[in-house]
């Protein structure tokens, strides 16, 4: 009988910033990615998310590999960072520059929140995207490019922004994707215009999180992404990246969010109480368990 060919093992991926210490949201992000990759002999990959260099530190990055392998979660080395991979995000801005869908946006979040003020108050309310945040006006977008590029060579500071007409334009269809999280599961289509004019790298930071994360799960060969429901909405501008990019989509799956006393989702942030610190008082690794519901 012909061997039957060999199959590739489904990859999931944890991967946290090193901007605080991990909490239990991270924990239950962190066991469901492990456990579901034991259930599917799968591999399990951690990737340190420090594209921004002025809030991860050293002390957070060494908390995060302390904090898996107490609660029993083993993944595989080395380790990609973040920060010694800006080559690879920089290559896939200047394929997109390449086909002219980005152009650099001079606009300061004051500037803008003025520009919106005065338009809402001489009309109706600007729209929004999902968190939000007003959406970027279209001033720059439509700057002559010898204007762009001296203000560039003058020094002002600017981040590149995608197209997002431009973008849609050239992917004319619908842009669907698999989802097993228990709150949207199906294969859905959501519409990446509610984004607007998405930046894809910053003036301080090395590229954004929507271009990293997409060229960092296609380079590592991710299968399927486990992450919180905070990340749900902008899963269409991801996709529309890998398509424009020509990346693999792989399937997502959405988590429900750990919420503190508050109703507030838990947060580096705002000093929520640390997996070490939990360590500390006394829990186990079986009581996290419990306290994120997977007991």
């Amino acid at each position: 009988m012909p061997e039957k060919p060999a199959t590739t093992p489904p990859v999931f991926r944890f991967a946290p910033s090193p901007n605080g210490y991990l909490h239990l949201g991270h924990a239950l992000s962190a066991l469901l990615n492990n456990d579901m990759a034991k259930a599917a002999a799968g591999r399990l990959l951690l990737r340190i998310e420090d594209i921004d260099i002025t809030r991860c530190r050293p002390d957070y990055e060494a908390a995060i590999h302390d904090d898996l392998a107490w609660l029993g979660i083993n993944y595989e080395r080395p380790v990609r960072r973040q920060s010694e991979h800006t080559d690879a995000y920089r290559a896939a801005l200047d394929r997109l520059k390449g086909m002219d869908l980005v152009y650099p946006a001079f606009m300061s979040r004051g500037e803008v929140k003025r520009f919106v003020s005065q338009q809402e108050a001489a009309g109706p309310q600007w729209p929004r995207d999902p968190d939000g945040a007003p959406l970027y006006p279209p001033q720059d977008r439509h700057l002559p490019q010898s204007e762009a590029e001296a203000r560039i060579a003058a020094g002002d500071q600017h981040v590149w922004r995608l197209d997002m007409t431009k973008a849609l334009a050239m992917v004319q269809k619908e842009l669907s994707f698999v989802e097993t999280g228990p709150a949207h599961a199906g294969t859905l289509t959501l519409d990446p215009a509610v984004w607007g004019d998405v930046m894809l790298w910053r003036w301080d930071a090395p590229s954004s999180y929507h271009l990293s994360v997409v060229v960092d799960d296609a380079l590592q060969g991710v299968t399927h992404l486990v992450r919180g429901l905070d990340l749900f909405q902008a899963t269409p501008v991801h996709r529309l990246l890998q398509t424009l990019l020509g990346l693999p989509a792989p399937i997502y799956h959405h988590h429900r969010l750990i919420l503190g006393g508050d109703g507030r989702k838990l947060s580096k942030s705002q000093g929520d109480t640390a997996l070490a610190a939990l360590r500390a008082s006394g829990l186990t690794p079986l009581d996290i368990r419990h306290r994120v519901g997977l007991v």
